[in-house]
């Protein structure tokens, strides 16, 4: 069964970006009845944190030596859930921008994952390659202030380009983002935002 794998990464059930992924699994369902839907809610997720043995694991592979008990133990955490990605056939972000950038436990998914062998590789006379196949993912990106218009108050996006970078380096360029912004501010810009992107979600769901 084909999977979407989607990434909740807001702390609040009815957050502008929970809503917007909302709108889209609605639609995706509908033109895709026969495909599985898993949720992972990072603020529920067992992450381990990105330190001691697993720090440890990451550098001993660098560098060709052996995993001890202790840093195969935490690497095997980094391999469930680098797998969990990597067997989407689709994959949904939702995501609020925070100071400018990503939450940090997004942040702390992509620093687990983001592994030498498990999701890109260092080849001394080719450099970095990604272990990834491609796949579509959309990012649903909502932020206070209306970045998709440069109505911004002269802050600058850095989510976007990250998450478009970091995707690229592990394999994935397929990558489309649909914002919601302003989420701050009069109640008529705020509804129409909703709406914009509401109607951009579902289009985008049936040829998903």
């Amino acid at each position: 069964m084909p999977k979407l794998l989607h990434l909740s990464c807001s702390p609040r059930p009815g957050s502008e970006s929970s809503a917007g992924a909302l709108v889209f699994i609605e639609h995706f369902r509908q033109a895709h009845p026969d495909w599985d839907i898993d949720v992972m809610d990072l603020w529920r997720e067992q992450m381990p944190e990105f330190a001691g043995p697993i720090l440890e694991a990451k550098y001993a592979r660098m560098n060709g030596h052996r995993f001890n008990d202790p840093q195969r133990d935490r690497f095997a955490e980094a391999e469930r859930m680098a797998l969990r990605f990597s067997l989407a056939d689709r994959v949904l972000i939702s995501t609020p921008m925070w100071n400018f950038g990503i939450p940090y436990k997004l942040k702390q998914f992509i620093d687990i994952i983001v592994q030498p062998g498990l999701t890109f590789r260092f080849d001394p006379s080719q450099g970095y390659i990604p272990l990834l196949k491609d796949r579509p993912t959309l990012v649903v990106l909502a932020s206070g202030s209306d970045f998709s218009t440069g109505m911004n108050r002269g802050c600058i996006d850095m989510a976007t380009p990250y998450l478009r970078e970091i995707l690229r380096f592990i394999g994935i360029n397929d990558v489309r983002f649909v914002a919601i912004g302003p989420t701050i501010g009069p109640r008529q810009s705020l509804e129409a935002a909703r709406e914009r992107a509401s109607k951009r979600l579902a289009a985008m769901a049936a040829n998903f």
